[in-house]
C-alpha cells in the first residue's frame, strides 16, 4: 500500500494521472467507479483532461460501486456519475454499468465478462467503509444490498437534506469484489477522514474496519490531504 501526501488537488491530479496512465496502456481498461463528493475534483480533472485533448476513454468499460435503494434520478449514484464523466467525456454510455436491485444479480458475471476490474476509484467512509460495505461485513463479500449505518446516514445527511432523509438501504460492489480489483486508487480528503485512514493503513484486517482489507492487495495507493493525514 503506497501513501501520498499532498495537497487535494494534486492528490485528484495524481489519481488522474494514474488513470491516463492505464488508459494508454489498456484503451478499454475496465474501471470501478464510486460516486461522492471525495471523488467529484477526480472527474472534473478526468474532464479537463478529456477536453484538452490529453484523455480519451472511448473504449473504457465503467461499473459504479455503489447506488441507493429508492432515492429521486437526481439524488443517485448513476446521475452523478452521467453529470461528471458521462456528459463530459467521450465514454460511451454502452460502456458504464449501474447497480440496481435488477442489474446486481448479474453484477459480478458481468464484471467478469470483460475481464474483471483493472481499477477502483474509492472514497473512504467516516466509520472506515469502502463502497457501502459497513462494518461487518465479511471478507468475501460480493455485490450485494447493504444496510446502511446510522454513521454513514449521518454523513450523507447535507446530500440529502437530513439523515432522516437517507436511504436506509444502497446497493454495494463486495469488499472481495474491489480487493481483487488489479489497481486501487483510495481518495480521503478533511479532518473527519483522519481517524477511518488511519484505521484503513494499520487496523487488523478485518471486517469490523472494511477498509483494513485494502492492506491485502499488492497495487493500492492512497491519497490523503494533509488533514486526512494528520495520525499516521
Amino acid at each position: 500500500m503506497k501513501t501520498i501526501i499532498r495537497s487535494r488537488e494534486d492528490c485528484c491530479r495524481e489519481a488522474a494521472q494514474q488513470i491516463c496512465r492505464l488508459l494508454e496502456k489498456k484503451p478499454d481498461a475496465v474501471l470501478a467507479l464510486a460516486a461522492g463528493r471525495t471523488v467529484a475534483p477526480l472527474y472534473e480533472e478526468l474532464a479537463r483532461l478529456c477536453d484538452a485533448g490529453e484523455l480519451s476513454m472511448k473504449q473504457a468499460r465503467v461499473f459504479a460501486v455503489t447506488e441507493f435503494e429508492g432515492v429521486p434520478e437526481e439524488q443517485s449514484c448513476r446521475h452523478m456519475l452521467e453529470q461528471a464523466l458521462l456528459s463530459r467525456t467521450d465514454l460511451a454510455p454502452e460502456n458504464c454499468h449501474f447497480l440496481s436491485a435488477e442489474t446486481a444479480e448479474r453484477y459480478e458475471d458481468d464484471i467478469q465478462a470483460v475481464g474483471g476490474l483493472d481499477l477502483a476509484v474509492l472514497g473512504l467512509g467516516d466509520n472506515a467503509h469502502v463502497g457501502y460495505n459497513e462494518p461487518a461485513t465479511p471478507y468475501d463479500s460480493r455485490t450485494h444490498r447493504q444496510k446502511l449505518t446510522d454513521s454513514t446516514r449521518r454523513q450523507l445527511a447535507d446530500q440529502f437534506g437530513g439523515a432522516e432523509r437517507v436511504p436506509a438501504y444502497a446497493w454495494t460492489m463486495g469488499i472481495k469484489t474491489l480487493v481483487e480489483a488489479r489497481q486501487i486508487l483510495v481518495l480521503a480528503f478533511g479532518e473527519e477522514k483522519a481517524k477511518p485512514a488511519f484505521q484503513m493503513l494499520y487496523a487488523r484486517d478485518d471486517s469490523f474496519v472494511p477498509a483494513a482489507f485494502l492492506q491485502l492487495p499488492p497495487e493500492v495507493t492512497v491519497l490523503l490531504d494533509e488533514a486526512a493525514a494528520a495520525k499516521i
